[in-house]
């Protein structure tokens, strides 16, 4: 790898000031500490993380504390672009490459050039354009769409995903030359039920920058009941639901004591029911199929059916979520009312399906 040469003066598309990666639990700080190692290494990485883990942030922060801060951070989502853009996006293009490119364009490689580029969900890439960006790995040069002439760069790639890339590797999917060479270190992500700790400090923090937003001379505050309901959620979409959980109580309440937390938006009694999907109609089928065995087959037979799955899903949910309700509500997609009012249905003690 090149020695790095002086910095260009271009902003980068990630703020420095925008980096918020906050926590104190053990999860948290043992990530930090491996977080700080990796950025002073000028080596390829992979950040892996469920949704809304923070997998941008850790991105910006391997920057900002690597060598390469003061030169551009550069992202993109290769999932957001259709395969046949993610070239031209990322190599640029020369006039006439193809209908509508009327002059050169400089791609996202280029605009990182002594920088940092930052590639989320990298496992959307096709794998004509993994094979261009293993030559940038290995060489440190590229040809634009349309061009011959070899550009050359300095860049330092950090890709991002929440997929099995050995898995996608092993199916053909991904190359395995580039996995190689992009896991020179690998930075996993924990996800926000490994680190309850964090999740008072972080509402906290999103409630008080709401409240500001708002306009409000009270920072936010949520009552304990309400605590409670935050620390007990599983928050399958990590942070990033908690800070959209939080703002939303916060501007649903017109006052700074936060008594209510609202988790789905779309929770109302004139929602509309939802589309028939696979599960439901395995649902259906499996209800029919005890329907069939009944004599003369009577509706009472599907609302045993149904009954049968609605105590297994129950008992399925209180065993994973160690019989906390309101975790056992959050698997099942429902409302703590709503899991409430199923559980009652049942005097028997619930027990999962053998």
């Amino acid at each position: 790898m090149p020695k790095l040469s002086r910095p260009r003066r271009e902003s980068s598309s990630i703020h420095p000031l925008a980096v918020e990666f906050l926590g104190r639990s053990d999860a948290f700080l043992a990530c930090s500490e491996e977080m700080a190692r990796i950025a002073r290494i000028d080596r390829p990485a992979l950040i892996v993380g469920e949704r809304g883990a923070g997998k941008e942030l850790a991105a910006a922060r391997l920057h900002y504390l690597s060598a390469r801060w003061q030169s551009p951070l550069v992202a993109l989502n290769c999932a957001a672009l259709a395969p046949t853009l993610i070239e031209s996006e990322l190599f640029g293009h020369e006039a006439g490459a193809f209908t509508g490119a009327a002059g050169r364009r400089v791609g996202r490689f280029e605009a990182a050039d002594r920088g940092t580029i930052f590639l989320d969900e990298i496992g959307a890439m096709p794998l004509e354009v993994q094979e261009k960006i293993l030559r940038v790995v290995e060489y440190g040069v590229f040809e634009r769409v349309g061009g011959v002439a070899a550009v050359e760069v300095n860049v330092r790639i950090i890709g991002a995903t929440n997929l099995d890339l050995p898995s996608l590797a092993a199916r053909g999917k991904f190359k395995r030359d580039l996995l190689d060479r992009l896991s020179f270190e690998v930075l996993t992500l924990p996800p926000l039920r490994a680190r309850v700790e964090d999740i008072q400090l972080l509402a906290e923090h999103f409630a008080a920058r709401m409240a500001v937003e708002l306009g409000r001379s009270e920072p936010a505050r949520f009552t304990d009941a309400a605590m409670a309901q935050l620390m007990s959620h599983p928050w399958p979409g990590n942070v990033r639901e908690l800070k959209n959980v939080v703002e939303r109580s916060v501007a649903r309440s017109e006052l700074a004591t936060i008594e209510r937390v609202v988790f789905d938006p779309f929770d109302s009694p004139y929602r509309p029911s939802a589309p028939e999907t696979d599960a439901t109609a395995g649902m259906i089928s499996t209800a029919q199929a005890h329907a069939a065995q009944a004599p003369f087959g009577l509706p009472i037979a599907l609302s045993a059916a149904v009954a049968a799955l609605e105590r297994e899903a129950l008992a399925a949910a209180l065993a994973a979520a160690r019989h906390n309700q309101r975790v056992a509500a959050g698997l099942l997609g429902l409302g703590y009312n709503q899991f409430r009012n199923l559980y009652r249905k049942y005097k028997a003690p619930l027990k999962p399906a053998t």
